[in-house]
């Protein structure tokens, strides 16, 4: 799409007129169409990744940890989602305690990496 756009463009520099115009234009959205098919594709995953993982803090954390788990930022749900459920406790207070904040060092702290082939 962004090729089309620049081809366009030098289309339009090279033969100005109506029809070279309304080629830019049509490139154009179809440009921004794509970035946002892709963007929504990306919250839509995200969305339910955060409710598979409420889910599944539902039956493996205690009820203590389920209330501090509230708290956790979207990003840090999505990187504790590559933790077993043997880890996935200890994980949750160390992020609860701020031990552990950024996404990156959830990852790094995981010993057993469960796998996540279904993205989109």
């Amino acid at each position: 799409m962004l090729i089309s756009v620049i081809w366009a463009s030098v289309n339009f520099y090279m033969h100005p007129g109506w029809t070279s115009g309304w080629l830019i234009v049509v490139s154009l959205a179809l440009l921004v169409l794509a970035f946002l098919s892709r963007v929504n594709a990306i919250r839509v995953q995200d969305r339910v990744i955060r409710l598979e993982e409420l889910l599944r803090y539902q039956k493996v954390l205690t009820a203590e940890l389920l209330q501090k788990s509230e708290a956790l930022s979207k990003g840090q749900i999505i990187a504790l989602r590559f933790a077993p459920d043997e880890e996935l406790s200890s994980l949750v207070w160390q992020v609860a305690e701020g031990n552990l904040s950024k996404p990156v060092e959830i990852k790094k702290a995981i010993k057993n990496w469960r796998s996540d082939t279904l993205r989109v």
